[in-house]
């Protein structure tokens, strides 16, 4: 798709998101991975501007759930409805008149990722305090049947061995504790998963966090998921004493049992396997990167080994 023809794209977006509207401009977003996304400005017809955001899912999305953009819409709905700090969800189109994929339409949130905060303790304390309150909410009363469930998931992972494993991220160890533990007992109630909750997830404004962003990834189970592949992720952008931090806030504002934690933290660590050497880094980085990841995953054997996340 040219330019040109993006662009008139977009302007019969806008004409049938606001027909008395207009494109002023529209930029990509940088950052997305699995979805192209593009901010758009728009003048009204009384003069004023608003932004908004469209994200058009990729094929490996659409491939594992041709519900995506649907699916991603729904449950922004029902987040605005019980105040988790997400986008205001606009617009879902799967007519594929405008554009060959669905897309979705949201809002467009001032702010910005950080990752050098003032203040990295209060940075990490509000992270745990916004996935304690995504944990929080009441599954019982909302219809989130089109989610995927985590064990599912999890369960395939387990069972698909790749013939060739990561060792440079001891993938194969990894795998013979998790296989030879799995399915962990059900310790803690299925809970709302944002399923990649990691600071570039997550956008700031005025050193407050504005919104919790790209809902894609949405599961149900188990909150220790999620709050591992956070801890991973802390640990990378910010170091282990904020991981630490972190961890120890988000157990002081939840009554959740932690006994596995460290199953999942193995779980968290499986993710970048076979995967980190693709993510363009550079070598300085990769380098260091790793070394935190093998750290990462020998906390987790030691607490294993000496009993404090023992399976029973």
């Amino acid at each position: 798709m040219t330019e040109s023809t993006e662009r008139d794209c977009f302007q019969r977006l806008v004409q049938r998101l606001e027909p008395q509207s207009k494109l002023v401009r529209s930029w990509e977003l940088k950052g997305g991975v699995s979805a192209q996304v593009t901010a758009l400005e728009i003048e009204q017809l009384d003069g004023k501007r608003r932004k908004v955001v469209v994200r058009r899912h990729g094929a490996a999305d659409i491939a594992q759930n041709p519900h995506v953009a649907a699916d991603e819409f729904k449950l922004m709905e029902l987040l605005k409805s019980v105040g988790v700090a997400a986008p205001v969800p606009f617009f879902l189109d799967q007519s594929g008149e405008i554009f060959s994929t669905p897309y979705v339409v949201i809002e467009y949130i001032e702010g910005k990722t950080e990752f050098t905060p003032a203040d990295v303790t209060d940075h990490v304390f509000q992270l745990a305090a916004q996935l304690s309150r995504i944990h929080s909410v009441d599954v019982s009363k909302l219809d989130l049947s089109f989610l995927p469930k985590l064990e599912k998931a999890c369960t395939e992972k387990i069972e698909k061995r790749p013939a060739i494993t990561d060792e440079s991220l001891g993938e194969g160890r990894i795998r013979d504790v998790l296989e030879a533990v799995w399915p962990f007992p059900s310790r803690n109630p299925c809970v709302l998963l944002h399923g990649d909750f990691w600071p570039g997830n997550v956008m700031w404004r005025d050193g407050q966090l504005a919104a919790v962003i790209d809902w894609e990834d949405a599961q149900l189970g188990d909150p220790l998921a999620d709050v591992a592949n956070a801890r991973l992720e802390i640990l990378w952008v910010f170091g282990i004493e904020a991981m630490l931090r972190f961890t120890g806030r988000y157990q002081s504002l939840t009554k959740f049992d932690f006994t596995d934690l460290s199953y999942w933290d193995l779980f968290a660590a499986l993710r970048p396997a076979s995967k980190i050497s693709d993510w363009g880094l550079d070598a300085s980085t990769e380098q260091k990167m790793r070394e935190e990841h093998s750290w990462f995953v020998a906390q987790a054997f030691e607490k294993i080994g000496t009993g404090k996340g023992k399976k029973s």
